[in-house]
């Protein structure tokens, strides 16, 4: 499981005096994607223009170049600014199979300082069921205390 204390406190150290996005992001995906077995992919898709995400930074195999709002997993955390916790992807209508190996996925909203949607946070696993209410309100606390200040 991870220490999501010790995570939060390396991202802080780590991202302190840091405002651009991309660098962010990218620090993030690398510590959260190194911090437990259980995350296979662990990336950002940014908002590029409205209702479109484009890949940003991320760890693990190549990932959906873009990913409309109205489509899968990650656009559905985009649309609608809610968490995705997906037990089984398979039962997820709509569902965007960039690796064949993902069983399940955790999709966050990013929301930068003044309350808007810059990005999505997708962690996939290739074990169904891998995440909880715990990984998602930690996660999501992580990504407000970096992208809620800039």
């Amino acid at each position: 499981m991870t220490d999501y204390p010790m995570l939060a406190r390396t991202i802080a150290a780590l991202t302190e005096a840091e405002t651009d996005q991309v660098a962010l992001m990218a620090t993030l995906a690398c510590e959260i994607h190194h911090a437990d077995d259980r995350f296979d992919w662990t990336g950002f898709y940014r908002v590029t223009e409205p209702g479109l995400l484009k890949i940003g930074p991320y760890q693990g195999g190549h990932g959906c170049l873009q990913i409309p709002f109205d489509r899968g997993v990650c656009g559905a955390a985009a649309s609608t600014g809610e968490v995705q916790l997906v037990p089984d992807v398979d039962a997820f209508p709509g569902h965007i199979a960039c690796a064949s190996s993902t069983r399940s996925e955790l999709v966050l909203p990013v929301f930068d300082g003044a309350g808007e949607v810059i990005a999505v946070l997708d962690i996939d696993s290739n074990q169904p069921e891998a995440f909880n209410e715990t990984d998602a309100r930690e996660l999501a606390a992580i990504l407000e205390s970096v992208f809620g200040r800039i």
